[in-house]
This record gives C-alpha cells, sequence and structure tokens, in this order.
C-alpha cells in the first residue's frame, strides 16, 4: 500500500510539475501576407506539442483542429492573401526599391483597420483570459502591440524577413549604412562610396515613413479600438524581449547582433514528404533532372509580360531538362517538357535528388529551402527584400541574379547554363553544409528561447543600454560636441598665447630697431 501510495505521489508530482510549466501564450500574426505566417506555424505547433496553450490571432486559420490550439479568425473572407500585386503595380527600375517602405505601409493599413476592429477580435476583447506571453511579428506595424500592455505580459517578436531598419532600433542593432544593407537596396556588405551615400539616405527615409505611415496611424488605431496609447510612458515597442529572425549568418552575412536577437533561418523547413504520384513519375523520369520554376506566392505571375514569359519557355525548349512551372493559369503553348502547377509543394520539390535548379523570386522562404536542400538558385527579384536576399546569395555562392525585365531567349538560356553548371552545383552543397552546421536546430532554439523569457519574466537582463538611450547618446552627440568644444578652447589658448608671445618678440625688436 505505501508503494502503490509512493507510485501516486510521484505520478501526482510530476504531472503538477508538467503543468506548471504550461504556457498561455497570445500569438498574433495580423499581416495579410500568407507565407509570413507559414514561416513560423512549424514552431507555434511544436510549441503545443510541448503542452503549451495558444491563442493565435491571424487572417490564416487552421483548416484541421490543433490540439492547445484556438483561431481567432480576423479575415474578412474577401481579401486575396496571395497573388496579391499585379506587376504593371511595379516599373522595373530603382524605384521600386524606394517606394517599398510605402508599399508595406499600406498592407499594415489594411492589417489594422480590419484586424482592429473585426467582430472576432472585439469579442476576444471581452473575454476574461489569462496569458503568460504574448509573441508578435515585428514587420509593418505596432497597432496589435498594445496587448502586452492590456495583459501585462513580455512579448517575443518574429522577423520573417531580414529585419527590417525600424525593427533594428527596437534591440538597439548597430544598423550601421556604411556596411548593413538596407532592406529594399539589395547590397551585400561591401558597398562603394554611391552606395553608402544612397543607403544612408534609405535608411533615414524608411524609418520616416514607418514612423508617420505606420507607427502613428497603428497608435491612432490602437487608441480607438484597444483604448492603449502605444506612446504613452515611451514607445511600448521598445519593451520587446527578444526577437527570433528567420535569417542565418551563413546566407544572409554577417552583422553584429544583440544577445536579445536569435537567429533561427529555416525553421520552416521540416522533413520533405512524398510527391504526388503524377509529379513524382514526372520528376523521377526526368533522364537529365528538373529545373522548378516559382515567382513566390504574392505576384500574380500570370500578369507579368508575354514577351518575358515567352522567352523563359522558348529558353526552355531548347534545354533536355524537364521544367516544373508554378503558374496560376495554363498556357497552352507551352513546350513538352513544361509542366505547368497552380500550386506546388514546393519544399519537397526542393528536396528531391532530380532536382537540378531553382528559378526563384528571391523571396527568403524558397531561398531557404533551396539553400537547405543545396540546391542552385537563378534568382529574378521584383521588390521588396528579395533583392537584398539575392545580393547575400550571390556573396556565399548560392546562387546568382537574372533581370527579368532585360529578359531574352537567348541570354535566359545562357543563365540556365549557368544554373545548371557543375561549379555553381558544388559551390550550393557547400552553402547548404555551412547553413546547417548548428549546436541546436533553429527549432530547438526558437522554443528554448522562448520559454526562457517566459521563465524570466521578460529577460530584462539581455536588454542592452542602447535600447533605452536617446539619440544623441547613441550617436555620441554630446560626447562630439565636448570634445570639439574642448579641442577649440585648447586651440584658442595656443593661438592667445603664440598671440602674446609674438607681440612680445616684436616689440623687443621694435625697440632695439629704435634704440
Amino acid at each position: 500500500m505505501d508503494t502503490c501510495k509512493f507510485v501516486f505521489l510521484v505520478f501526482f508530482a510530476s504531472v503538477t510539475v508538467e503543468r506548471s510549466d504550461e504556457l498561455n501564450i497570445l500569438v498574433v500574426f495580423p499581416h495579410s501576407g500568407k507565407s509570413h505566417q507559414l514561416v513560423f506555424d512549424p514552431l507555434f505547433k511544436e510549441l503545443t506539442v510541448r503542452g503549451h496553450n495558444l491563442t493565435v490571432i491571424t487572417e490564416f486559420p487552421q483548416k484541421e483542429p490543433v490540439k492547445n490550439w484556438r483561431d481567432i479568425s480576423i479575415s474578412d473572407g474577401n481579401h486575396h492573401t496571395t497573388e496579391m500585386l499585379d506587376s504593371s503595380m511595379l516599373t522595373g527600375t530603382r524605384l521600386d526599391r524606394y517606394m517599398g517602405a510605402n508599399l508595406i505601409a499600406s498592407f499594415a493599413n489594411h492589417t489594422c483597420t480590419q484586424g482592429l476592429q473585426h467582430k472576432n477580435f472585439q469579442n476576444f476583447l471581452k473575454e476574461k483570459n489569462h496569458f503568460d506571453l504574448l509573441i508578435i511579428e515585428l514587420f509593418n506595424t505596432n497597432c496589435f502591440m498594445g496587448l502586452a500592455k492590456k495583459y501585462g505580459i513580455p512579448a517575443v517578436g518574429l522577423s520573417t524577413t531580414i529585419a527590417p531598419q525600424w525593427v533594428q532600433s527596437l534591440f538597439g542593432l548597430a544598423d550601421h549604412p556604411a556596411y548593413v544593407s538596407n532592406h529594399f537596396m539589395g547590397y551585400s556588405d561591401r558597398l562603394t562610396f554611391w552606395e553608402r551615400v544612397e543607403n544612408t539616405i534609405m535608411l533615414l527615409e524608411n524609418n520616416l515613413i514607418y514612423t508617420f505611415l505606420s507607427a502613428k496611424p497603428g497608435n491612432e488605431l490602437s487608441k480607438r479600438h484597444l483604448g492603449i496609447d502605444l506612446l504613452e510612458g515611451g514607445d511600448i515597442m521598445y519593451n520587446v524581449s527578444i526577437m527570433l529572425t528567420n535569417t542565418h549568418f551563413s546566407l544572409n552575412l554577417p552583422k553584429p547582433l544583440v544577445p536579445a536577437v536569435i537567429e533561427v533561418g529555416g525553421i520552416h523547413v521540416q522533413d520533405p514528404k512524398p510527391l504526388p504520384d503524377d509529379l513524382m513519375k514526372f520528376m523521377n523520369e526526368s533522364p537529365d533532372g528538373v529545373i522548378y520554376m516559382s515567382l513566390g506566392s504574392t505576384l500574380k505571375s500570370h500578369s507579368l509580360p508575354k514577351e518575358k514569359r515567352d522567352a523563359f519557355l522558348k529558353a526552355f525548349s531548347r534545354i533536355k531538362q524537364r521544367v516544373i512551372l508554378k503558374w496560376e493559369v495554363d498556357i497552352p503553348e507551352k513546350p513538352n517538357n513544361v509542366k505547368i502547377l497552380r500550386w506546388a509543394p514546393q519544399r519537397d520539390i526542393l528536396a528531391h535528388p532530380n532536382l537540378k535548379g531553382f528559378i526563384s523570386h528571391g523571396g527568403l522562404l524558397g531561398t531557404l529551402e533551396a539553400v537547405h536542400s543545396g540546391v542552385p538558385i537563378m534568382a529574378v527579384p521584383q521588390f521588396g527584400d528579395q533583392f537584398t536576399n539575392v545580393k547575400a546569395l550571390e556573396a556565399v555562392g548560392g546562387g546568382f541574379m537574372f533581370d527579368f525585365h532585360r529578359a531574352m531567349e537567348d541570354n535566359v538560356l545562357e543563365a540556365l547554363k549557368r544554373l545548371l553548371s557543375t561549379e555553381l552545383k558544388n559551390s550550393a552543397s557547400a552553402l547548404s553544409e555551412r547553413f546547417k552546421d548548428r549546436p541546436l536546430s533553429p527549432m530547438d532554439t526558437a522554443v528554448y528561447w522562448i520559454e526562457y523569457v517566459a521563465k524570466y519574466k521578460g529577460a530584462p537582463h539581455i536588454r542592452t543600454a542602447a535600447v533605452d538611450m536617446p539619440f544623441y547618446k547613441y550617436l555620441l552627440l554630446d560626447v562630439i560636441a565636448f570634445l570639439l568644444a574642448v579641442v577649440f578652447a585648447l586651440l584658442y589658448v595656443v593661438y592667445f598665447m603664440a598671440r602674446f608671445v609674438l607681440k612680445r618678440i616684436f616689440r623687443k625688436e621694435t625697440k632695439v630697431k629704435k634704440s
């Protein structure tokens, strides 16, 4: 009987300990681009597997019920969350890069106006909920950040892309335009003089656009729908404890990071699944291999100029390899070696051993998946961070950039030959090895730091002092002013003393001459 009691007590104690470690986590992923949430969905599901309870505010509720997961849908049911951009919105010039911050500010306006006033969200606010932690995407808006204040909980930020300039300042990162490329500009970390000039201007421009087109409007909407002033007592965004960013130095180039910024690039890359039978047959029975082409989920591929599309199709007809083309509509005149897919199982295609190359728009998700599998990339960036992603990819040997807007049959064919070269394949394989060589997996790293923040109540001890500094202290403007004042004072004293001595000398010489 005593043994039974002992076993029961041990079991009860173990269950109690386990339950005491459970966290009630509020997740906010309001951006209308589906690919953003797809990056971190595996993390959220892993958290539920480890016993934590998630409430997720999103435009993309789960299609099938997930244990310990509750969705609060803020979708209006009408907004297109994929293929949102028509190519006519893009000029194909540098203007697209200058207007990048404006574009995502417009997305923020949709996110906040629709999400905050959505009836499901407003009903959720009326509930008496308790949360231990907020997980929120740091991208283009601050308007949901008031939830951290409402529930009195620490926040963990997530960045699907390379963190934009306005996000980096939240953690006191050294956002130095001399070698840290702007989110939209497509520079490496080796900038020329004029690139540094442009990079500096864009840093200032992006911060201004975020402040006046995203942050201030977001605060007004927060006050209206949440009843919380995000700027009361200082910008609440600076209270985010840590940021998990979907990058890795082996691909996105090394830059100085503070302890509160943790790289988990490739966290969405899961073990590949078997391909559908027809697609598996198409790839397996290609004796010379397969090329996969996709321009992502945001841009409408079929809206691209017909002459550019035809340049690729004609070039495809001249190679031995088969081609899988993700395209929203059928192309009757396609070559026989091309297979059109409305939606492609990208991760599984990229992991297939018979895949020889990837023609990509340069989005970070597909780039990370290809790098993980050691697949060479021919990138045709269109907007946003794609140019910067591709520039970094070129610098580390995983692929190269091709200007889609100057595509003609012959230069596409030359680019395809380069994509299929042994040299590029070997370089991509070496990059893949470096990318995967880590002490912990991206998933284990992310879960560890999320639980760490909850355990230490926001972990303020890893917060760098730079976060709390006014800009004049951070830039040492007061120190520079003081040192300049000291130098000028010393120069003035030296000048005054030299003048005094010279006057005495000339006065003596004058007296001698007179005598």
